[in-house]
């Protein structure tokens, strides 16, 4: 048993935060219904890179789920989208606010068809607010949430983090938020909308950019490697590149200069505590710089390591998909999808002892399961399924 079988959800988002959070809830068990516009489907079936012709970007973010398709152009496939909101318990969507309520299909509208039904909504903005009606993209939020302005090296421009930090915050917002509502469900009966901007994810993720600003008034601006209130914690250059470190504490701190044979920085006045080490740190990285270049990598984190500091080398992509803490955590799984054949992709991330999620198939091709799900949900025969369609414009 995977902890939500037995919850059916209508997923009708597209491209990332929304798909991101269908696919944590397929992975635990949830049957994902992911309802397409015909033709093209969700958009990002058309990003790249591709296998063959289907998208590995599109593959990667819809595993676990099943497909229909049906144009809401057409008043009978909304009707058809209503039915099957009757034997749903979740409506996924990432229009931006109104889209939905243009095709009757808002949560006004569908609570009357099943009363407690949970609505989710992840949007750039929100369902209220001056901004609300605004387009949105990761890019978008994580400017104006503040994060870009945190980001890149010091005194340098700011920089948009190198995942979709801005959508996959936001999907796993989308995701806590229905299992809020599953659990308030399960106790009272009630359904509710689920109402996550993607700014606001952003703003609930700046601690201490926040916390700084609050308390001392002072703009915060990206600081490179460093961390705004610990030092030493940041990266340093060894002999063939760079390696991070973080001395969190003065424990930490003093062990780290007995490790580099530095011991008489701990009782030097600009760095004795973690404040003036802060305060100093420029200071501070200069001198550990002459010492790690001094050794290699692999020499510091073997020496690092055995002293019980906290590090790590900067790994690029192929060393982490390839990592052995990572493949012990089953973290890259391996997907057989029936056009693009075997693609690997990141795991489930929470591990549960007694029901545990996985990846449960891959992403299904555009209205793949049309004729299976109308069967299953409305008890649809092939005759009937294929004369409702064939009379399509």
């Amino acid at each position: 048993m995977k902890t939500l079988e037995g919850i059916t959800v209508l997923d009708l988002s597209r491209v990332l935060a929304g798909p991101y959070c269908g696919m944590m809830l397929a992975d635990n068990g949830a049957n994902v219904v992911k309802v397409e516009p015909p033709g093209v489907g969700d958009d990002s079936r058309a990003f790249g890179p591709f296998v063959g012709k289907e998208s590995a970007y599109f593959m990667s973010l819809n595993r676990s789920k099943r497909s229909i398709t049906l144009n809401f152009k057409r008043q009978e496939e909304i009707d058809v989208f209503r039915e099957l909101v009757k034997k749903a318990d979740v409506v996924l969507e990432n229009y931006r606010p109104g889209t939905m309520e243009k095709f009757g299909l808002g949560y006004e509208e569908l609570k009357k068809i099943k009363p407690d039904l949970i609505y989710a909504a992840c949007s750039g903005f929100g369902h209220s607010g001056p901004y609300m009606l605004k387009p949105a993209y990761d890019i978008i939020v994580q400017a104006m949430g503040g994060v870009m302005s945190v980001t890149g090296p010091e005194g340098g421009e700011p920089t948009r983090i190198g995942a979709s930090l801005g959508d996959i915050i936001a999907g796993i917002f989308t995701a806590w938020g229905v299992m809020l509502a599953l659990y308030h469900r399960s106790k009272t009966g009630e359904g509710q909308k689920v109402d996550v901007g993607m700014l606001d994810c952003q703003v609930a993720v700046l601690e201490n950019a926040i916390a700084r600003y609050v308390t001392s008034g002072a703009v915060p601006g990206p600081l490179g490697n460093r961390h705004p209130s610990i030092t030493p914690f940041s990266a340093f250059t060894a002999k063939d590149g760079h390696i991070i470190v973080g001395a969190g504490n003065d424990r930490l701190w003093q062990r780290l200069c007995k490790e580099m044979n530095c011991t008489e920085l701990v009782a030097d006045e600009r760095f004795n505590s973690n404040g003036n080490r802060t305060n100093n740190a420029k200071e501070l990285a200069d001198i550990l710089n002459k010492i790690f270049i001094t050794k290699t990598i692999a020499e510091w984190m073997e020496l690092l390591e055995a002293a019980g500091l906290p590090c790590a080398p900067i790994n690029t992509v192929d060393k982490i998909v390839n990592d052995p803490q990572v493949k012990a955590r089953e973290m890259i799984v391996e997907v057989e999808h029936p056009v693009a054949g075997r693609l690997k992709m990141p795991g489930v991330p929470v591990k549960l002892s007694l029901t545990p999620g996985a990846v449960g198939g891959p992403a299904p091709l555009l209205g793949e399961h049309t004729a299976e799900i109308l069967k299953e949900f409305l008890g649809w025969d092939e005759q009937k399924t294929a004369a409702f369609f064939d009379v399509k414009s």
